[in-house]
């Protein structure tokens, strides 16, 4: 990869690796928030809830 100047060994992934555990962690938390809400009463029975279509429950 000449193209792209001087090659530095530079160590990229292991200072990154608290950050990417962080978002690992973000992550895991916004998709069980989601999954929370999608199952309160007031969207359970919504036909747009993801929840619907995988549990093959058709509303129509």
């Amino acid at each position: 990869m000449a193209f792209l100047g001087k090659k530095f060994n530079a160590p990229i992934a292991k200072p990154m690796a608290p950050f990417y555990a962080a978002g690992l962690v973000i992550m895991y938390g916004i998709n069980n928030f989601a999954t929370v809400l999608a199952n309160t009463d007031e969207y359970k029975n919504d036909p747009r809830n993801p929840a619907l279509k995988s549990a093959g429950v058709d509303k129509h």
